[in-house]
């Protein structure tokens, strides 16, 4: 039996162990699902930034869970998973970004789209994830995002406290609050402690 090539020997050696660098893709994949609850890890469409601002699908999913990475062109580190009753608010907020809307702009733009009925919006709630963290960045002999923290947002449309029994600013540290009451876009936060 011929001996292996050395050359063909590394590259098996760097397959089958963690000695090789990932692929980009890889990567920007690893960044994205580290926002995303475990059992999302395999069916969900996951997204990577373009120097644009725009997205790309670097893998299609089942269409329940969207997530994306670390945008390279703002600073500090954050990577957000979202619902899909949110997807067709997100693509919309990434469309007008890319007219060169500020985040407040694309905020109202939308609302008045909403309104107007040109927008598809949701009843009931939609859960977005978002890690973050000014240090955090991707460990890659790790294989994951660290220094990093994990917010909660659950959409509920129009939610009022007498409609969630939620409180306008947190009783206790990480404990979840109502934000924006009353709006299209009322939400729970929670936020870790000390945040």
């Amino acid at each position: 039996m011929r001996p292996l090539h050395p050359l063909f020997a590394l590259f098996v050696l760097c397959f089958a162990t963690s000695a090789c660098a990932q692929s980009p893709d890889a990567r920007l994949m690893a960044e994205a699902l580290s926002a995303a609850p475990e059992s999302f890890h395999a069916t969900a469409t996951v997204y990577a930034y373009n120097d644009d601002g725009t997205y790309r699908v670097i893998r299609e999913g089942d269409g329940v869970l969207f997530c994306v990475g670390d945008n390279p062109a703002q600073d500090g580190f954050e990577a957000s998973c979202w619902q899909a009753a949110l997807d067709p608010y997100m693509k919309r907020g990434r469309e007008l970004r890319t007219e060169g809307m500020s985040g407040s702009e694309t905020v109202s733009a939308r609302e008045a789209e909403i309104e107007a009925g040109t927008l598809p919006w949701f009843e009931g709630t939609s859960t977005m994830y978002i890690r973050y963290g000014e240090d955090a960045h991707y460990d890659e002999a790790a294989g994951e995002v660290v220094d990093s923290q994990l917010r909660y947002v659950v959409y509920v449309p129009y939610g009022t406290p007498e409609s969630t029994g939620l409180p306008l600013q947190p009783m206790t540290p990480g404990g979840p609050w109502l934000m924006t009451p009353g709006t299209f876009r009322s939400h729970i936060m929670m936020l870790p402690p000390g945040d």
